[in-house]
Formats: C-alpha cells, structure tokens, sequence
C-alpha cells in the first residue's frame, strides 16, 4: 500500500469484497459510493484518513470506521480488497 506525502496511507480506488457483492469506491475528494449487488450507490458520504486508519460519515449521518492492514481493508465487519486496475 503507498503512501502519500502527508503519512497516510493511499486508499484511492475500488475496494470490493471476495465475492465481489460489496463495491465501495473511495474517490481523491474524500468522497466514497458503495455498492452492494445491483444497487449502485446504497451507500455514499465522505472519509478522512489519518494514517492506515479511516473514518467515515454517511450522507445519512451514520458513522463508521475502517483500517489497512497488510493491504487489506477491514471496514467495520466487511473485508475489502483493492480492485486490481487492467493493464
């Protein structure tokens, strides 16, 4: 996992479950759409990151939180793998 200047861990990008059912997109403003299944964003709000760790706010209001560890991110009950891009 890079890192970028500021010490926090690069999490740009597609994070997706094994089963692929769960998307969650973590966007370079600070913003994330997941999708879960058919349903394109079921969940979208905002994200900091401090370190490896991430916070996250719902546009709903609801919170939760997330680290990388070893690459992988475990958010809340969820274990997501970055989303290799093509070549």
């Amino acid at each position: 996992m890079a890192e970028i200047e500021d010490g926090h861990v690069d999490v740009v990008g597609m994070w997706v479950t094994e089963d692929g059912h769960i998307r969650q997109e973590l966007l370079p403003d600070g913003r994330y759409d997941e999708a879960r299944g058919d349903r394109a964003g079921a969940y979208t709000g905002r994200y900091t990151v401090t370190g490896s760790h991430l916070d996250y706010v719902d546009d709903t209001g609801f919170t939760a939180t997330g680290d990388i560890r070893d690459g992988v991110l475990y958010h809340e009950h969820l274990v997501l793998y970055r989303e290799s891009n093509p070549s």
